[in-house]
């Protein structure tokens, strides 16, 4: 017997991997545009960065967002992006190129969405410099 809290757990265990197979798909993206990808999930005590790559020198951290087209009545995924969140995903960045020792090469912020369609093939689209 499953208890509320196992279904609970098995929603976020989906959403999460979708969330992978959607920061997956993005790289791949990214990758077949000609960006090099330097880091996944890059963590620290701030928080963490989906992807972090390398385009003409400079540095590109994407957000990646992502869901399921039963979802949309939440609003698509780029909604998503709170500023709260913009706050972190850059005091994020700021610890990533201080450890690196990137701290003066060009940086800039995308986003990218990945809508899943029950019946189609995911959806991407690519902001760059969203925030």
């Amino acid at each position: 017997m499953s208890s509320p809290g196992n279904q609970r757990g098995a929603g976020t265990d989906e959403r999460k991997a979708r969330g992978q197979r959607a920061e997956r798909l993005a790289a791949e993206y990214l990758s077949a545009q000609g960006y090099s990808i330097l880091s996944t999930n890059w963590r620290c005590r701030s928080g963490e960065l989906d992807l972090i790559a390398e385009q003409d020198g400079g540095i590109v951290i994407i957000e990646v967002r992502s869901r399921s087209s039963h979802a949309l009545s939440y609003g698509l995924p780029s909604e998503s992006i709170t500023p709260r969140k913009i706050r972190k995903v850059r005091a994020t960045a700021a610890v990533y190129l201080q450890q690196s020792g990137k701290l003066t090469a060009p940086v800039r912020f995308d986003v990218i969405t990945v809508l899943f369609q029950a019946d189609a093939e995911p959806k991407l689209e690519h902001i760059e410099a969203a925030f």
